[in-house]
């Protein structure tokens, strides 16, 4: 970790409309939270859909992207990651702050409102608010190390995220059913479903399999990124 360039990232991330966005969007969930208390319906049934499509399913992906191409794309496109490159600072560690600070956000921004949204709704029975907050954490670091990824191999990250948010994960992996094994989303149910009561939760991804798919994905992603940092060069980035 370098302070220099947390501070960096950080100053970057909740600067300019970025921070507006991504204070919109958990407000968004907890405004829909607390006007879906007056609903008849079945409490149970409510949260896991709120919970588990909008946070988990919408809200993650998002902020993940957000917050992932931002902690690094933004420097690349307007040519200020010279500054960083110039430096005598590993790549990797470039690469690993930006991705800590981008983790410990998205995980701010997202798990927090999730916690708030299911005691709303749900109140602590069968731990459905801390069983999808839990989700919301491991999703929030794969998404936020996949999307930074993204930002440092291509000047179209957000589009790309974007295809892969709606396309991979909303429509094919919620629909195609062998997908799912690689949704993570799915993986973020899988691990909520450990933690909230028998039943409460349904996954259709085995904790097994999730479990060392959010770390591989999360690992790769970094080195990748790490690698793929390596290889630029002070004249290329001007």
């Amino acid at each position: 970790m370098n302070t220099t360039v947390a501070r960096l990232t950080v100053r970057g991330l909740l600067g300019r409309r970025r921070g507006v966005l991504l204070l919109v969007v958990p407000a968004l969930l907890l405004l829909i939270s607390v006007i879906s208390t007056g609903s008849s319906g079945d409490k149970h049934d409510l949260t896991v859909k709120i919970l588990g499509q909008l946070s988990l399913g919408t809200l993650v992906p998002i902020l993940g992207l957000v917050v992932g191409t931002g902690a690094i794309a933004t420097e690349i496109d307007d040519g200020s990651i010279v500054y960083l490159l110039a430096k005598p600072l590993p790549r990797w560690k470039i690469v690993t702050t930006k991705l800590a600070v981008a983790i410990g956000t998205t995980w701010v921004i997202a798990g927090i409102p999730t916690f708030v949204a299911g005691l709303i709704l749900y109140g602590t029975k069968d731990n459905l608010a801390l069983a999808y907050t839990v989700g919301t954490l491991v999703a929030g670091a794969v998404y936020s190390a996949l999307f930074l990824l993204l930002g440092v191999v291509t000047r179209h990250a957000v589009v790309a995220g974007l295809a892969y948010a709606l396309v991979w994960e909303s429509l094919i992996g919620n629909f195609v059913e062998g997908a799912r094994t690689l949704s993570v989303q799915q993986w973020g149910l899988s691990v909520a479903r450990t933690v909230a009561a028998d039943g409460a939760i349904d996954a259709d991804v085995a904790l097994a399999a999730a479990v060392p798919l959010l770390v591989v994905v999360t690992v790769a992603a970094t080195v990748l990124a790490s690698v793929k940092l390596a290889g630029f060069t002070l004249a290329a980035d001007e």
